[in-house]
């Protein structure tokens, strides 16, 4: 059996198949993260980008939609309990972007948002005979920054 949190308990998960929410770079797996994080909101600080804020039980979570990760590692050099901890060589995680049915491209409407915005240039589009151009995330160089998420008018791209 998985290790569930009292509100997943609360919320008829027992199998712990709701989606854990979205830790800063680095952040040690759910179970482990909820019992070294301290709550002290260091990292929430120590963001230069100001995408980590506080959840509801005031942890950390990442939101896209204040900008992109840049992996500086402010956050993960603050955090005293190590809830956060770059170990050797690890990736900050495994996210990866995912574009949704309701992306505006899909719907034939020329956007190239997500592409203009990825850093790593690992959205690109497929033309297609009399319609707009699909995109497609290359998924070996997409990072997970969620440069793309925000500029997206149609909110269509999540990480995953």
């Amino acid at each position: 059996m998985a290790d569930i949190s009292r509100r997943q308990f609360l919320r008829g998960d027992f199998r712990g198949r709701l989606a854990a929410p979205l830790r800063p770079p680095w952040a040690r797996a759910e179970p482990a993260f909820r019992a070294a994080c301290t709550r002290c909101a260091e990292c929430i600080g120590a963001c230069p980008q100001h995408i980590i804020a506080a959840d509801q039980e005031r942890r950390p979570v990442v939101d896209f939609s204040r900008g992109e990760c840049t992996f500086c590692g402010k956050c993960v050099e603050v955090c005293a309990p190590r809830a956060l901890d770059q170990i050797g060589g690890e990736p900050p995680w495994r996210l990866k972007a995912r574009i949704r049915n309701d992306c505006l491209a899909r719907q034939n409407v020329v956007c190239r948002s997500c592409g203009d915005a990825c850093p790593a240039q690992a959205i690109r589009f497929r033309p297609q005979p009399m319609a707009a151009a699909l995109p497609e995330v290359d998924e070996a160089g997409c990072t997970g920054c969620g440069a793309c998420s925000a500029p997206c008018p149609a909110k269509a791209i999540s990480l995953a």
